[in-house]
């Protein structure tokens, strides 16, 4: 069955999360988007925890629906947990994204891990583990585990962080690497960004959205064609069979707030020459500046841009729908008008990535404003302007001109 799953989210015990992240509102705004898995995330918080077991039912091998829910939407237990460590003389902050195939693999880890840190103050909890041990409990406890290394480029928390990061799998996980078959890619890179890499070759390249609220739940997915089970996605990522695992949704990298490098206090963002001809320092405040993932893909890059290698998992560029109807009507994102155009939409077509992905534009043409089709079929052909996002900073993207903005905005008013 082909399928879309997201494996990295937060619930609403997580800081910065929204209220709405609760199993109800997940549920049906994932059958909105088009998820049919989810993972539940936050998984080693004892509140959300507790209402994991009493809300969902088994319903398939390893994956779970809210009881009386009749969305469809499947669940995937997962939480993110942080590592800040010293390692190698330096401060080490290291994300994994860990999924688990039952409620009693999780409920034996988290009695495990609440003797090395406090899991009732975030649902992304904060422990003083090597990543490294940290793996090998999760593995001892539940060998199905499975560990990913969450946005491995981010600077400031990831595997290859240009802060806080390590420059090879080994040196951050040593006899544990091979345990490691997945990695998230994260907003600010796409997978051909990582080709450049030969270490990444044998590594399954997923993409998640990271969600903190259920608007940006599936901005970036995976596109798998398997049973719907728990074992059967852990395999599909084990092998990366192309036939298995089709693809991955993905931002722009270069809309992702950490693309390039800068300083967003001073608004100096800098592509790597750009860096390099200032010699890593900010022209304003003179400190180092915030060296993003384009730069650091760079400096641990073995290949040319452009090579792909053999076995390589496809992806396609997207952007969520709301922002096209947004820069279709020119306005902002969480205006009336586009939840209004969303909704429609979505009521009509099904869900956002059966619109994103796979309705004729034609047909898109006869249910809404014909830029709103025309914004979703340039989406489709890659023609858009980023400007590139840095230091926390989001990029913004454009799908029309200036010229066409004006035109667009005239015949509006004219209307």
């Amino acid at each position: 069955m082909k399928f879309v799953a997201d494996l990295h989210i937060h619930s609403k015990y997580s800081r910065a999360t929204s209220r709405e992240m609760d199993l109800v509102s997940l549920a049906k705004a994932a059958q909105r988007k088009g998820i049919k898995v989810l993972a539940t995330g936050d998984f080693t918080h004892p509140v959300w925890f507790r209402e994991l077991k009493t809300k969902l039912e088994p319903a398939a091998l390893g994956l779970f629906q809210l009881q009386g829910d009749n969305s469809g939407t499947l669940f995937i237990l997962s939480a993110e947990i942080s590592c800040i460590y010293s390692k190698g003389g330096k401060v080490r902050r290291i994300h994994l994204v860990v999924l688990a195939p039952s409620l009693e693999a999780v409920e034996k880890l988290n009695a495990i891990l609440n003797l090395r840190g406090n899991l009732k103050s975030d649902g992304r909890p904060i422990l003083g583990l090597d990543a490294q041990e940290l793996t090998k409990i999760i593995l001892n406890t539940s060998p199905e585990c499975v560990v990913v290394p969450a946005h491995i480029w981010t600077p400031w928390f990831s595997l290859f962080g240009s802060k806080s990061g390590f420059d090879t799998i080994e040196e951050c996980f040593g006899d544990y690497a091979p345990y490691i078959f997945a990695m998230e890619t994260g907003l600010s890179s796409d997978p051909a960004m990582n080709w450049r890499l030969s270490a990444l070759d044998r590594i399954a390249l997923i993409s998640n959205s990271d969600s903190h609220s259920a608007a940006k739940l599936g901005r970036e997915a995976n596109i798998f064609d398997t049973d719907l089970s728990y074992p059967a996605i852990v395999e599909a990522l084990k092998t990366k069979n192309p036939r298995k695992f089709l693809y991955t949704i993905e931002f722009f990298p270069q809309e992702g707030k950490y693309h390039y490098d800068g300083h967003r206090s001073c608004k100096i963002s800098f592509s790597p020459q750009e860096t390099k001809k200032h010699q890593g320092i900010c022209p304003v405040c003179k400190r180092p500046l915030t060296i993003g993932v384009l730069n650091r893909v760079d400096e641990l890059a073995d290949r040319p841009e452009g090579e792909r290698p053999q076995g390589a998992i496809p992806f396609k560029n997207l952007i969520p729908l709301g922002e096209l109807i947004a820069e279709a009507l020119g306005v902002g994102v969480l205006s009336k008008a586009v939840k209004r155009e969303y909704d429609s939409l979505v009521n009509k077509f099904g869900n956002e990535f059966a619109i994103l992905l796979e309705i004729d534009i034609d047909d898109l043409k006869k249910q809404t404003l014909s830029e709103i089709a025309e914004a979703i079929f340039r989406m489709r052909q890659g023609k858009v302007k980023v400007e590139a996002g840095y230091d926390g900073e989001y990029g913004k993207i454009k799908i029309f001109s200036d010229e066409e903005r004006q035109s667009l905005n005239a015949q509006r008013a004219l209307f």
